[in-house]
């Protein structure tokens, strides 16, 4: 059964496109109609491929992977950057910097030297520097947090990557099709879906539209993590447990134990 409906998605303007004069053919597939000028999403089409990508989603997330979420337009980046915290997913919101994935070292390196900073500061060496100096090293550390921040726990280039905008974001898409990372992202009826793995045809302007996108994404990601949290559970060696015969058998040869300690102590004694 699919995890949204098409009253839903209507109420939510999910269908609502862009300008015919700005469309892009790649999106004929998707298009159901056109009305005073603009283009009108078919949204069975919408059903079926946000239910494709919300099972590839759950699937990796299930398999311990991180999914990179990418959204710096005003009206997605503060919906984006709640539910990738929810999920505990590295998330872009303020600016793509240019070889985020494709130079992932440099960025390894950018990020520790924000820790270097926090560490400074956490065992008093920040205090030992002069007022200039730290005001420098503090707003280089404000500089990083700002770019950075919400991608310092990655450790590794992630497994997939969800874009908001996939025009807006298109450095970003570059990247990922580069290293063959995964691509799933909204697409609107002015963006190529042609090199988007699993492309979501919605509106990608309206709160309303990508809040029920990320709310479908979400549930199915925390899917995938309760599952595997389950199947580990269910992995872990169960201990034994002690009958009460076990308990009888212990305290008796404890019983053993202390009765020889004591006869070997009376016997010491009387030699």
């Amino acid at each position: 059964m699919p995890r949204t409906s098409f009253d839903e998605l209507l109420e939510a303007g999910v269908h609502f496109g862009h300008l015919k004069r700005k469309w892009n053919p790649n999106m004929a597939p998707y298009i159901f109609t056109e009305k005073k000028g603009i283009h009108v999403i078919d949204l069975n089409k919408t059903i079926v491929k946000l239910e494709d990508a919300a099972n590839a989603m759950k699937q990796i997330a299930k398999s311990g992977r991180k999914i990179l979420f990418v959204a710096t337009k005003k009206q997605a980046k503060d919906i984006v950057a709640e539910s990738a915290k929810a999920m505990n997913m590295p998330f872009v919101t303020e600016r793509w910097s240019g070889g985020m994935l494709t130079n992932f070292a440099t960025i390894r390196k950018a990020i520790k030297k924000m820790t270097q900073i926090d560490k400074m500061e956490a065992d008093g060496t920040l205090n030992t520097l002069s007022k200039r100096e730290r005001l420098q090293i503090s707003r280089q550390r404000a500089k990083l947090e700002k770019n950075l921040g919400s991608i310092a726990e990655l450790t590794r280039i992630p497994s997939a990557i969800f874009i908001v905008d996939v025009l807006n974001e298109k450095i970003a898409v570059a990247e990922a099709n580069k290293l063959g990372i995964t691509t799933f992202a909204i697409v609107d009826t002015n963006s190529d879906p042609t090199n988007i793995d699993f492309p979501i045809p919605a509106n990608d302007d309206a709160t309303k539209s990508i809040s029920l996108i990320m709310k479908v994404i979400t549930e199915a990601i925390s899917e995938g993590i309760s599952e595997r949290k389950n199947d580990r559970e269910k992995q872990k060696p169960s201990k034994p447990k002690k009958t009460a015969t076990d308990a009888k058998v212990a305290t008796k040869a404890k019983v053993k134990e202390v009765s020889e300690e004591v006869v070997a102590e009376e016997e010491k004694s009387e030699d």
